[in-house]
């Protein structure tokens, strides 16, 4: 029995979509499969995971707080 889908729409980056249209270049699979599976994985581990584990792919962070990060990393310890 065939599954039953639904298109959604989402903006991206231009270079989130780079990523995607390499990759599946270079695998030949679709893009609807990769974005499924990768949409899939993330949610599971969400689920799974401990709140405290998950570790956002972007942080905002204030001027201040950034050029004390850029600082510490340019003169570590």
């Amino acid at each position: 029995m065939a599954q039953a889908h639904t298109q959604i729409s989402a903006y991206i980056s231009v270079e989130s979509k780079d990523l995607v249209e390499r990759y599946v270049r270079a695998r030949g699979v679709k893009k609807g499969f990769l974005i499924e599976s990768a949409l899939l994985h993330h949610l599971q581990a969400l689920e799974e995971l401990p709140a405290d584990v998950i570790i956002p792919p972007r942080l905002v962070v204030s001027r201040e707080s950034g050029e004390a990060i850029l600082e510490q990393l340019e003169k570590p310890a």
